[in-house]
């Protein structure tokens, strides 16, 4: 496993993360889950990304108890705030922060998170007001480093903007080969400012790992025949881009990688990405996905997987 720095922070993150989204005290069995962990652990990784949200505290709640017997200083955590924990219980108001902080750092059992981050932007609340509570709950201790997901690059050039703040360290965008649109403006900004990335569906929600054909039903139990993801796949179900990823078959070979590997090195040759959230319910997933870490691909074979998916990525 290689790391990289995230941000102008001190933090080293593992190049692959393991995210905790539809899994982990949600949709995977707490034995099931434990191996996963004790894999990732096993294969370097060292970063674990949640969020309140997931499974309402579930998620945050079997990672404090997991993670309980391993020493604080032995891996990176991160967790989000934003999304309705209740009908109350939303957005980036400064109540919210100190709230959703300390609730969270009840489910983690642990004093701090090293990343809290804004899960999207609140446009009913002042930048100034979220900046200001989250430079202070980052004084207070109970959080290193700060970050947000899905920011549009005004938003983020206007908080950098804000003087006697504490600064954004990470961003946590979709990008993949199927998804792009970081490039545009997220990227170029982060990376002039001391901003990382921490890249959310690498895998473009597993359509990258081939495993979806445009002439077959999806695999059962797959998370194209899940009822809650069908919002986020679907985009990427169409039948042109199932044919068009099965093209990359040969480059992966080629490359001596397996496509979701392949998919991986290509969002990792990025030099402000800090690390890829993967997501799983199987060891052998979380340790295929980690080495993806560190691969030396001839980069001709990137720019023919580009062009072959020109027509179908967003």
């Amino acid at each position: 496993m290689k790391y990289r720095r995230l941000g102008h922070s001190d933090l080293e993150v593992s190049e692959i993360s393991l995210g905790s989204w539809l899994t982990y005290g949600v949709g995977v069995q707490a034995d099931a889950s434990r191996r996963c962990l004790d894999a990732a652990f096993d294969a370097g990784i060292n970063f674990i990304d949640t969020a309140n949200v997931y499974g309402r505290g579930a998620a945050e709640s079997f990672l404090g108890e997991a993670l309980s017997g391993r020493p604080r200083d032995s891996y990176i955590l991160g967790t989000k705030l934003f999304f309705p924990m209740s009908d109350e219980d939303s957005g980036l108001s400064a109540s919210q922060v100190h709230k959703q902080i300390d609730e969270s750092l009840r489910r983690l059992r642990t004093d701090y998170v090293d990343l809290y981050q804004c899960h999207r932007y609140d446009e009913g609340t002042p930048l100034e007001e979220t900046m200001e509570a989250l430079s202070e709950i980052v004084r207070s201790g109970k959080v290193r480093y700060l970050g947000f997901s899905e920011w549009p690059a005004e938003k983020i050039q206007t908080a950098l903007d804000f003087p006697g703040v504490e600064r954004f360290v990470s961003s946590q965008p979709q990008y993949s080969l199927l998804h792009r649109q970081p490039e545009e403006r997220v990227i170029p900004l982060s990376a002039a400012n001391g901003i990382s990335q921490i890249v959310w569906s690498p895998l473009a929600q597993g359509v990258l790992t081939g495993k979806y054909r445009p002439d077959q039903a999806p695999p059962e139990g797959s998370r194209a025949t899940s009822d809650e993801m069908g919002g986020f796949i679907s985009g990427f179900m169409r039948p042109e881009v199932l044919t068009a990823v099965q093209e990359l078959t040969p480059l992966a070979e080629q490359a001596g990688l397996t496509m979701t590997q392949f998919a991986l090195a290509w969002v990792l040759r990025e030099p402000n990405v800090a690390s890829a959230i993967i997501g799983a319910s199987r060891p052998e997933q979380v340790h295929e996905n980690a080495a993806a870490s560190g691969q030396n691909v001839d980069p001709s074979l990137f720019e023919e997987a580009e062009r072959i998916l020109a027509e179908v990525a967003r």
